[in-house]
């Protein structure tokens, strides 16, 4: 299995826990977050984070170039995880919500740099584009 093919293994098994966390942001929304899904968030961002972690060891494994710079991007999204579980502690609907949109971009943002590091060549990302009388 490619370095490729395992940082796209981490990143599928990260889909369910963030769609977990942006339905109880909804669910939330105005009320005290309940015992139930404090846990479900704590468990939630800590598995994300961890399937960062090994996507961004796995990266690290096939070319150590971008290493720092995971590891930066990495330390960002777990002070996320962290403010998105003191909100949910706090019970502060309002900035769970705000804290689990900046999780999820931090998210996103790494997987966007380690399939630009690690990915396919661009000329595989998509297919080429026809030549000729072609609309």
């Amino acid at each position: 299995m490619t370095a490729t093919d395992q940082i796209e293994d981490h990143q599928a098994r990260c889909q369910p826990h963030l769609l977990r966390l942006q339905m109880l942001a909804r669910d939330e929304a105005g009320t005290t977050l309940a015992s139930h899904s404090l846990t479900e968030v704590v468990q939630a961002t800590e598995a994300i984070v961890a399937e960062a972690e090994a996507a961004g060891r796995a990266a690290a494994a096939a070319g150590p170039a971008a290493g720092t710079f995971l590891s930066v991007r990495l330390s960002r999204l777990a002070a996320a995880a962290d403010d998105v579980i003191a909100a949910a502690w706090a019970g502060d609907s309002a900035q769970l919500r705000r804290h689990l949109l900046r999780f999820d971009v931090l998210t996103s943002a790494i997987w966007t740099v380690q399939r630009s590091v690690f990915g396919p060549g661009p000329d595989r990302r998509r297919p080429a584009r026809a030549t000729g009388d072609e609309p």
